[in-house]
């Protein structure tokens, strides 16, 4: 397996680079002891910050081909680069590329894992989904063969549940777009979303038929006979009055009295 070189060190570098770089480290030592409101801070900041730019483009430059572009992965490294800038000190005895090198990683890690995602899916998972690969790799070299979803399991310290589950989190990863062209058998073009099904009405209409036939069998005649009335001969209120012999105010008020049992019936929350 190909592997890409190292990050260059503080101390094996060109006689200028490594002036510059011995400035920028002299630089970071005393940004750690100047007052935030030091009038100095700001400027030696920016240039100890552009100074170390090009090897966080680097870390970014190993995280290629996911997907981001590379200006994206770039901003997100500078980002890291800032916060080690700001919060290394020379007490914690390390030096800053040791110190930086994770806080930059990390930093485009999350950008990966909080952002390119087009399906939110638990953390768990997309850490996960990000580890299958170089585990199936790994373990493709040193057994001589794919590995088994046990193996893969127990390497990743993972139920195999749980990496069923990884699987099918990585391929939600990106969504297609609609509007992808799809060829058709007879050479037509068509997007996607116009092979798309949608709701056909004529479900909801028998869903509601046969929700209301055991509430229409429990009504009175009379109430049977005010709907058919209304509903199926398209007679006005008055008119259904004087055919029972009574006002059209009462026909208005068994008529709300029978739809809203009916609706009850139907929908107890809309009842």
């Amino acid at each position: 397996m190909l592997t890409m070189p190292g990050p260059p060190e503080e101390t094996n570098l060109r006689p200028d680079r490594g002036r510059r770089r011995a400035a920028a480290l002299a630089g970071l030592r005393r940004l750690a002891g100047l007052a935030p409101d030091d009038p100095e801070r700001a400027a030696l900041r920016e240039h100890v910050i552009g100074e170390y730019m090009s090897y966080a483009r680097y870390l970014a430059g190993r995280f290629q081909h996911r997907g981001e572009t590379s200006e994206d992965l770039d901003q997100v490294a500078y980002l890291g680069l800032v916060k080690a800038v700001d919060n290394y000190d020379p007490a914690y005895r390390t030096s800053f590329l040791t110190y930086a090198t994770p806080m930059i990683v990390g930093e485009i890690k999350r950008h990966f894992r909080d952002t390119t995602w087009d399906v939110h899916v638990p953390r768990r998972l997309q850490e996960l989904s990000a580890a299958l690969r170089p585990a199936e790799e790994l373990l493709n070299q040193k057994l001589g063969r794919d590995p088994t979803l046990t193996e893969l399991a127990a390497h990743l310290g993972a139920t195999p549940e749980e990496v069923i589950d990884a699987l099918e989190a990585a391929a939600v990863y990106s969504a297609a777009s609609l509007d992808v062209p799809v060829a058709q058998p007879d050479g037509e073009g068509v997007t996607l979303g116009e092979l798309l099904g949608a709701d056909d009405p004529g479900f909801t209409m028998v869903v509601d038929r046969e929700s209301l036939k055991p509430l229409l069998a429990a009504l009175s005649e009379r109430e049977k006979r005010i709907l058919l009335m209304r509903f199926f001969r398209g007679m006005s209120q008055a008119e259904i009055g004087a055919e029972l012999g009574v006002s059209q105010m009462q026909i208005s008020r068994l008529l709300t009295q029978i739809i809203t049992r009916l609706r009850a019936g139907v929908d107890p929350e809309a009842g």
